[in-house]
């Protein structure tokens, strides 16, 4: 197993001295952001090159009904999965010596199957590459740790803290209120180090339970990679403590939404310098383009920014998430922030989206927005100064308008690959309608006796 050991991350081959590996994960992302794949003995895993799934796995919404493909016969043909070896992580949480890796999808005649998530922000940065960019991204994770909830029918609750009273609202920055369930922290740091995965910080947020985990700035396939990952870990280190970590954008009433902030620089490949900041370290005429890209281009990518109709309970006024275009300096009321920093880290940070967004389709669609500005060169409007929560919104409330929106917008799906977004809106389309079936229980409550 020389050979194969030699491919592997050096964080991974540390996590392997002195133990024998049992079993390897092979993995590719869905739709949804679901882990797709087999497990198999690694005395089999070394030895092949590739394996087969069929290429439904991209049609499958969150509910498991499949969707429909228009204009290709259900054959469910096989795709060919080869394994990227930069991804091979540990599975800290398993009781076997585990190792997870993610895959690359090809057709079979060797090209990208352009409806995989990864190689949808893979065309997307290989746009940028083509004009001499390379995209940068910082992401902010957002998630709450709830009580175990296995009846849908009852509220989500906060979890209960070491203290024995729930965990408690409005204590956003509090040490005390994340000590509350140091333990599920101490799991997450744990197997984040053991999968080589490295935090730049974690802090309490506005809601009961409510975490926020920030990552280091990097390349945002690379990126999407660990956001993937660091659902799976938090999750399993939730797990190991009673409680349940939840991606939703909105899980408990009246507590904040869950966002996944997304900071965008962009760098020249020559020079090494970030395009948005000129010599004397004055703002270029690309950074604003990029600005306009996102202003004019947004709207288009809700669907992908908030896919699901649990997100657009998060889009609501004074909870903390803007739920407009605006941008401003410094002003976290705006839809699109432009933090402080020094000129070399100038960027963009779009706050619209959710963390149950896929982060290889929320990553593609904000750099999208972005890159059309730039090649536009599309200005902005002025910057909004002041409380932009009461500006007008200039986004979709609901899925059935985002998805209009997304399948109008042709230019974005020259972007992004129009077999893609054919994909992507049957998947949509489909679930959107069996929740339209569903009768909540407001319903009941309040129209049963009283229309």
């Amino acid at each position: 197993m020389t050979e194969f050991y030699d491919k592997l991350p050096e964080s991974t081959r540390a996590y392997l001295k002195g133990r024998k590996l049992d079993e390897v994960e092979c993995i590719v992302p869905d739709i949804s952001g679901i882990a797709r794949g087999k497990a198999m003995p690694a005395t089999k895993f070394e030895k092949q090159t590739h394996f087969y799934l069929p290429n439904s796995i991209f049609l499958q919404t969150i509910t498991g009904d499949w969707a429909e493909n228009i204009g290709e016969a259900f054959t469910e043909p096989d795709m060919i999965l080869r394994p990227d070896f930069s991804t091979a992580s540990a599975a800290p949480w398993s009781a076997d010596v585990t190792l997870q890796v993610i895959h690359d999808v090809f057709d079979q005649a060797g090209e990208p199957v352009p409806i995989a998530p990864r190689n949808v922000l893979k065309r997307v940065v290989q746009l940028y590459n083509d004009r001499g960019w390379e995209p940068v991204m910082a992401p902010e994770m957002e998630f709450f740790l709830v009580a175990r909830n296995i009846d849908p029918n009852q509220p989500i609750e906060p979890p209960m803290g070491r203290s024995g009273r729930r965990a408690a609202a409005r204590q956003a920055y509090s040490l005390s209120a994340v000590d509350e369930y140091g333990k599920v922290i101490d799991d997450i740091y744990d197997f984040a180090e053991a999968m080589g995965l490295e935090i730049d910080g974690i802090l309490q947020e506005g809601g009961a339970g409510q975490i926020e985990l920030n990552l280091r700035h990097g390349e945002p396939v690379k990126l999407a990679d660990e956001i993937f990952y660091f659902k799976r870990l938090i999750r399993e280190a939730a797990l190991r403590h009673d409680t349940f970590a939840t991606f939703m954008a909105k899980p408990i009433q009246d507590e904040p939404g869950s966002a996944m902030h997304m900071h965008h620089s962009v760098v020249d490949i020559k020079t090494g310098q970030n395009i948005f900041s000129a010599p004397d370290g004055s703002e270029t005429p690309q950074f604003l383009h990029f600005i306009g890209g996102m202003q004019h281009h947004l709207p288009s990518v809700i669907a992908l920014l908030a896919p699901y109709v649990n997100s657009y309970r998060r889009y609501v006024p004074d909870f903390a998430a803007p739920i407009n275009l605006a941008w401003g300096r410094d002003n976290r009321t705006t839809g699109i922030r432009v933090p402080i920093s020094e000129p070399a880290a100038r960027r963009v940070e779009n706050r619209l989206a959710g963390m149950d967004c896929n982060p290889y389709l929320g990553f593609a669609a904000s750099l999208a927005c972005g890159y059309l500005g730039l090649i536009e060169e599309r200005m902005p409007e002025p910057e909004f100064r002041g409380d932009a929560y009461a500006s007008d919104e200039g986004i979709p409330r609901n899925v059935g308008e985002a998805l209009d929106l997304f399948n109008a917008a042709t230019v974005m799906h020259d972007v992004l690959s129009p077999a893609f977004c054919r994909v992507y809106t049957a998947v949509k389309e489909l679930e959107y309608n069996k929740f339209l079936h569903v009768i909540s229980p407001w319903e009941r409550q309040h129209l049963l006796l009283n229309v």
